[in-house]
């Protein structure tokens, strides 16, 4: 087995790696030699194992190969394009990047940036022929450095976390951290080189990079890569790509099924092996849902940036998969730990803690952030939850999520599962709103399905029916769309300032 990026690229023999709709399929050798030529490339401008490298590309095969070429000869940093000035000015300064890659009249203010901090430029050229295919360009070339090979301990991607609370923390994933949940997220879809990704994540942010990018070369399968997503064009990739599977959040998934609700026929001929969901937990509605439209079976993984992705994931059938949970462990070992570091029994609800090979080894040059988050070798994820007799997990919400309505917890994934089983709500998102006597009341945001209505009374009304007082949401607004982050996960902290809604 690989231990590098560099190495699982360097086995790929496939006639299709990396694909694009309506282009041609770059096939393994294709992938394995432009690795060595853009490690060439770097090493001329003195960059390698250890460096970090930042790149603002958009989505598509371009970017997949290189994250995966970049990453196998030094450390890749990925940003979202669509950052303002001053976002691009905290990260890059933030990464010390020894390069910025950048296309030609790619963001402006990422290039007027990077200028300004003096940072080099590296224009990515893409090829002709075969999806992925590009070359480097630059200033003349500084002191090359001699080419070594990265190890299964040195740095191949750097993320920032959300940084909704405070100041993002870097997170470094070695090597070895990336290859090894790769072959996790690749041995529990059980794929092989038949399988066909459709990624339509973003592929600045750890689920599209491990999930679909890396995981489906670990089993020597193939991805497609799309512009961006678009619920209206889903239908019409199914039809061009034939992908066996695709992954994405709730959202995406939410939004797909308001687009395929009515395409019923085209969603079942796709024939897809099965559908992946992550990032966030899905409602067993859509999980539903989406099994009744497309015919295949829904697979929920539970993952975060910390642990390169995945930590949890539902077995696919015939073995049992449980509404709610995100699944078994798939990788590193989960625990559940309480406020004093004892370890949970079975059934009790505290703290989900990890430890294994995918890992990041500690948030970069940041002690105190460290110390909070490491317990005995085992890392604390923020996330709340507990294990059922068989070992599957079921989150009860993100710790600061959690709304404290004067004294009383509530978890906003407990009432958007009530919501969502009124006939008229399609999404619903709750949130705590600021309250000045309780210190938090308990928001909602719900979108309606097509051609149907409620009131914010009648949904109010539903929701007290099944709901002790305290947790039926005082505030509930009907939305045409949830207000997302960047890569699609509807954000709960904050979302009440983003609404305008205050004590």
């Amino acid at each position: 087995m690989a231990l590098t990026i560099a190495g699982l690229i360097a086995g790929l023999t496939g006639e299709r790696a990396i694909g694009a709709p309506g282009r041609p399929w770059l096939d393994g050798p294709g992938l394995a030699h432009l690795a060595e030529t853009v490690t060439a490339t770097l090493a001329d401008y003195g960059i390698g194992p250890g460096d970090r490298v930042a790149i603002v590309l958009p989505n598509g095969p371009e970017m997949a190969t290189a994250f995966l070429t970049i990453a196998s000869a030094c450390c890749a940093a990925p940003l979202n394009p669509a950052y303002k000035a001053e976002e691009f000015e905290f990260y890059l300064s933030d990464l010390k990047p020894a390069a910025v890659v950048l296309t030609p009249g790619g963001p402006p203010a990422a290039a007027e940036v990077a200028a300004r901090l003096g940072l080099p430029i590296l224009s990515l050229i893409p090829g002709e022929g075969a999806a992925g295919l590009f070359r480097l360009e630059g200033p003349a070339a500084g002191t090359a450095k001699p080419r070594r090979a990265a190890g299964p301990e040195d740095p191949a991607l750097v993320l920032h976390t959300s940084g909704t609370t405070a100041r993002p923390k870097i997170v470094p994933l070695t090597n070895g951290n990336i290859v090894a949940s790769a072959g996790n997220i690749a041995r529990s879809l059980a794929l092989g080189p038949a399988d066909v990704c459709l990624n339509i994540m973003p592929l600045f942010h750890i689920h599209g990079l491990i999930a679909a990018v890396t995981a489906s070369l670990a089993a020597g399968a193939s991805v497609c890569c799309t512009p961006g997503f678009s619920a209206f064009k889903f239908g019409e990739l199914l039809g061009e790509v034939r992908p066996t599977w695709y992954t994405a959040v709730p959202t995406m998934h939410q939004a797909i099924l308001m687009r395929m609700r009515s395409h019923a026929a085209q969603a079942r001929a796709a024939n897809l092996r099965f559908i992946r969901s992550s990032s966030a937990s899905l409602p067993p509605q859509v999980m539903a849902e989406l099994e009744e439209v497309f015919g295949a079976p829904v697979i929920e993984a539970y993952g975060m940036t910390e642990a390169a992705h995945q930590m949890a994931c539902n077995p696919l059938p015939p073995r049992a998969r449980k509404p709610g949970a995100v699944g078994v462990a798939a990788g590193p070992e989960i625990a559940i730990m309480d406020d004093d570091n004892r370890m949970l029994p079975v059934g009790e609800i505290g703290e989900v803690v990890i430890r294994g090979a995918n890992v990041t080894p500690g948030y970069d040059n940041n002690p105190s952030a460290n110390a909070k988050a490491f317990t005995d070798g085992w890392f604390r994820t923020g996330d709340q939850g507990r294990l059922d007799e068989e070992g599957y997990l079921f989150l009860t919400g993100r710790l600061k999520e959690q709304i404290n309505r004067g004294g009383e917890k509530v978890s906003p994934l407990e009432v958007d599962v009530v919501l969502l089983d009124h006939p008229s709500v399609a999404q619903a998102c709750t949130f705590g709103i600021p309250h000045d006597k309780l210190g938090e009341e308990v928001g909602a945001v719900v979108v309606l399905r097509p051609d149907k209505a409620a009131t914010e009374a009648e949904i109010r009304e539903f929701a007290s029916v099944r709901l002790a007082a305290f947790k039926v949401p005082r505030r509930v607004m009907i939305m045409e769309d949830i207000p997302k982050g960047a890569t699609g996960k509807v954000q709960r902290i904050g979302l009440a300032a983003k609404l305008g809604l205050s004590a």
